[in-house]
C-alpha cells in the first residue's frame, strides 16, 4: 500500500472515531453518567455478569493497570456497591462481587442503557438497523479477540443473493483483474437467465456462508445441448480463500450435474485465475480450448474446461 492510500484510510478511520465517540457521548449523557463515570459503569457491568470475578481477570477484560483498577474498585467499594475479598481457592488472588446495592445500581444503569440505545436504533428503519448491526459485527470480527467462525454452509439463494452475486463479481474482478462494467453485465445476464428459469429442475445455485456471512457462489445451468451442463459464476471472497470453500462449491455443482443425468460439465474461465483453475483441475476438469478476448477491457485469455461425467 502506498503512502497516499494509507493516509486516506487513516483519515477515514479517524473520521469514524470522531463520529462514533460523538454518538457514544450522546448516549452517555443523562442521570446514569452523572452518577457513575464510564469506567465505573463498565466495572459494574463486568462484575454483574457472574457471582464473583477475579480482580486480575477484570483488569484483563477492561485493559486496566493495577493502580487505576484499585482506585476504581475502592471508589465503588466505599459507596457500598461491591465487596473485595481473598479467593478461597488461592489466597494470593482477590475476588470482587456486587452487593445488594450494587445489583440495584447495575439494574438501573442497564435499563437506562437499553432505553438510550433503543432510542438511537428507533431513529432508523428496520433495514438500516440491520445494516448497522451487520457493520458492527464486521468490525467486531476483524478487530476483536474472538476466534473467527469457520463453519461452512452451502445453501440455495435467498432474496437479495442474486444481486449480491452480480455486485461482488463486478467489484472483485474490477479490483483484482481490471475488468470493466461489461463483465458485470455478463454476470447480470447469466443471473437473470437463471432467475427466469428458477423452476427448472436441471439447474441450481449455491451460496456459501462462513460464520453466517456470504463468501461465495456457484451456479449449474443447462449447456448448449441436453447432455451438457455448465458450471458458472464461481466466486470466492478474499477472506474465504484457503478454507476449502471453492472445492466444496465445485463438488456440489459436479454432483448435481451427475445426479441430473448430464453427461458432461463445461465451464469458461480466465487464464490468470490460478486458484480457480487449480480447483477445476483437481476436481477432474481438463482444459479443452483457449481464446484471446478483450471483451471486458484488457486483453485476456479465455479458457474452456470440460469434464466427462
Amino acid at each position: 500500500m502506498n503512502d497516499l492510500h494509507l493516509a486516506e484510510r487513516v483519515a477515514t478511520v479517524r473520521a469514524f472515531n470522531r463520529l462514533y465517540t460523538g454518538v457514544i457521548g450522546v448516549l452517555d449523557e443523562g442521570p446514569a453518567d452523572a452518577e457513575y463515570s464510564l469506567s465505573e459503569a463498565r466495572v459494574l457491568f463486568e462484575v454483574a455478569q457472574q457471582p464473583a470475578l477475579h480482580v486480575g481477570d477484570l483488569r484483563k477484560r477492561l485493559d486496566l493497570d493495577a493502580g487505576y483498577a484499585s482506585r476504581l474498585l475502592s471508589r465503588l467499594e466505599s459507596r457500598g456497591l461491591l465487596l473485595r475479598e481473598r479467593s478461597g481457592a488461592d489466597a494470593r488472588r482477590q475476588i470482587v462481587r456486587l452487593t445488594d446495592a450494587g445489583r440495584v445500581a447495575f439494574a438501573d444503569l442497564d435499563s437506562r442503557s437499553i432505553r438510550q440505545i433503543g432510542g438511537l436504533l428507533e431513529r432508523f428503519p428496520d433495514e438500516d438497523q440491520r445494516r448497522l448491526l451487520g457493520a458492527m459485527g464486521t468490525i467486531t470480527a476483524l478487530v476483536g479477540e474472538r476466534e473467527p467462525d469457520h463453519t461452512l454452509v452451502l445453501r440455495a439463494p435467498r432474496p437479495g443473493d442474486l444481486g449480491w452475486v452480480v455486485h461482488r463479481h463486478g467489484t472483485l474482478y474490477a479490483r483484482e483483474y481490471g475488468l470493466d462494467e461489461r463483465f458485470e453485465a455478463l454476470v447480470a445476464r447469466v443471473v437473470a437467465e437463471f432467475a427466469d428459469h428458477r423452476d427448472d429442475p436441471r439447474q441450481a445455485a449455491w451460496i456459501a456462508e462462513l460464520g453466517g456471512e456470504r463468501v461465495g457462489s456457484v451456479f449449474c445451468t443447462s449447456g448448449d445441448d441436453e447432455h451438457t451442463a455448465k458450471l458458472r459464476l464461481l466466486l470466492l471472497e478474499p477472506a474465504a480463500r484457503g478454507h476449502g470453500v471453492g472445492k466444496r462449491l465445485v463438488h456440489e455443482c459436479v454432483e448435481f450435474a451427475r445426479h441430473r443425468g448430464y453427461r458432461r460439465l463445461e465451464l469458461w474461465t480466465l487464464s490468470m485465475l490460478d486458484a480457480a483453475r487449480g480447483i477445476y483441475r483437481r476436481a477432474g476438469f481438463e482444459l479443452a480450448g483457449t481464446e484471446p478476448t478483450d471483451a471486458f477491457g484488457p486483453l485476456v485469455t479465455g479458457e474452456t474446461w470440460r469434464m466427462e461425467l
